[in-house]
């Protein structure tokens, strides 16, 4: 086997893309392509190349995504995109991420937890909206489900709380703050239904 041809990722400028006999084969730092004296044209056994990917680069991608950890909880799928970006090939991101599942580095349902707890104490949305943005950050649907309807307070009752603290001393009766309520219920992702009893419920009271 040969390698045919080398190319510069485009994100990670350290990282070198190599071509073995014409075909993508595998990502390697710049600073590593050099030491093990890697060029085109030269001659590379399958020996040398397992190595790099199951190896070199999977203990650089393992202290990259520990780093990456590091700093905040993170989602399984932010780690991957983050080793992706970096220039690691998904394989070897892979393999680094389900060994950090395993030693609970990454735990998806433990970022719901928090997210969950962190939402309803800066910002509270409805059930519904949770766990629309839970799934656009790539967590799969029976973790999201699983933490989201377990979850002690109901929607009607954060609903209730939200109006509370920012319409309390406005007259709920007046149609303009009625429609500045329903606007900003429907905007945190509450139904009409919900929306309709909290507002029925400030109008008996």
């Amino acid at each position: 086997m040969t390698i045919t041809s080398v190319e510069k990722s485009k994100k990670n400028k350290d990282r070198m893309f190599v071509f073995v006999d014409g075909s993508y084969c595998f990502s390697i730092s710049e600073e590593d392509y050099i030491s093990l004296n890697l060029y085109e044209k030269r001659e590379i056994t399958l020996d040398e190349i397992n190595n790099i990917k199951s190896n070199l680069n999977f203990r650089e991608a393992k202290s990259r995504a520990v780093k990456f950890l590091a700093l905040k909880i993170r989602t399984e799928n932010e780690v991957l995109k983050k080793l992706e970006d970096e220039g690691y090939d998904q394989e070897v991101a892979e393999v680094v991420i389900e060994e950090l599942k395993s030693i609970g580095y990454i735990n998806d349902k433990m970022y719901v937890q928090k997210y969950l707890y962190d939402r309803s104490k800066l910002k509270p949305i409805s059930k519904k909206l949770l766990k629309y943005q839970l799934k656009n950050k790539g967590i799969i649907e029976e973790i999201i489900d699983e933490v989201v309807d377990s979850w002690e307070i109901d929607d009607e009752t954060v609903a209730e709380t939200l109006v509370k603290r920012k319409f309390g001393k406005y007259d709920l009766s007046d149609e303009k703050v009625i429609k500045k309520v329903y606007s900003f219920l429907l905007h945190r992702g509450y139904n009409s239904e919900i929306i309709q009893k909290i507002l029925k419920l400030y109008n008996e009271n």
